[in-house]
């Protein structure tokens, strides 16, 4: 089956620093992939590099089988990618709806479009709907998201990736300082988008949630892939061992 986002042999260096060293990784659609490493391993370097955030040295990018050169975030999202990173680059004082659609504000049809008048009804209408699919706990549409907790604000950042990716969602530590009610809500919601024909790259430093949710599970050490495995056939063991190095050379099966 060919890979619907895939990364063969790229490498980037910052520097005296090889962040990325002929790394390669796939995903395809309706499945979640889990990208395991310890600090330093290349994984920020690898997801800006898939996102259009950063220019390769060498290797290739492929999305649905054919060669892409990817100058920006926005030629990403063209393509129906989107990421959501550790700080979620939520706007604080805006509220939930007005986050889903920042920068993509809906414009009123007819006349007062044209003059600059945004339809917040039908915005207000597809934001809710879509944290209503992914059973995201927004308890206001009006408050500012500042004011929310994490898990909230967690839920609309995916909400709002949801919103505009058809394609590929990448999710940088999704559950990082999340209680436990709101982990389970967030993994819960990664289900339903997997559910959805869309493919989830999960990045997470939580061995426990990466089994609990990763059809298959590709580990990064010193800029490079080592290691693929399916996450119902593995265990915390195992990646551990090979993100340090002790089952190196070892590549799992999947």
């Amino acid at each position: 089956m060919t890979a619907l986002l895939e990364a063969r042999a790229i490498s980037r260096s910052f520097g005296h620093v090889r962040a990325l060293d002929g790394a390669d990784f796939d995903v395809e659609a309706g499945e979640v992939v889990g990208l395991i490493g310890d600090n330093g391993a290349g994984k920020s370097t690898l997801i800006k590099a898939l996102s259009g955030s950063l220019e390769l040295d060498e290797g290739e990018i492929y999305f649905e089988g054919a060669p892409i050169r990817l100058a920006s975030p926005r030629e990403a999202n063209d393509l129906g990618i989107e990421v959501v990173y550790q700080d979620l680059a939520l706007a604080p004082h805006l509220n939930p709806v007005q986050n889903v659609f920042l920068g993509r504000e809906l414009s009123r049809k007819g006349p007062l479009g044209r003059f600059g008048f945004l339809d917040e009804k039908e915005m207000r209408r597809q934001a809710a709907a879509s944290f209503a699919e992914l059973g995201a706990t927004v308890r206001s549409l009006n408050t500012p998201v500042g004011s929310m907790s994490g898990g909230q604000r967690q839920g609309i950042a995916i909400a709002r990736a949801i919103a505009w990716a058809d394609k590929v969602v990448i999710l940088d530590e999704p559950t990082a300082a999340l209680g436990v009610v709101q982990t389970k809500n967030v993994l819960e919601s990664v289900k339903r988008v997997r559910d959805k024909g869309i493919a989830v790259v999960f990045i997470s430093h939580s061995m426990p949630h990466v089994l609990e949710i990763c059809d298959r599970i590709q580990v990064l050490r010193l800029g490079r892939r080592v290691a693929t495995y399916r996450g119902s056939d593995t265990t915390v063991e195992t990646l551990v061992g090979a993100m340090t190095g002790a089952l190196d050379g070892r590549e799992g099966a999947a």
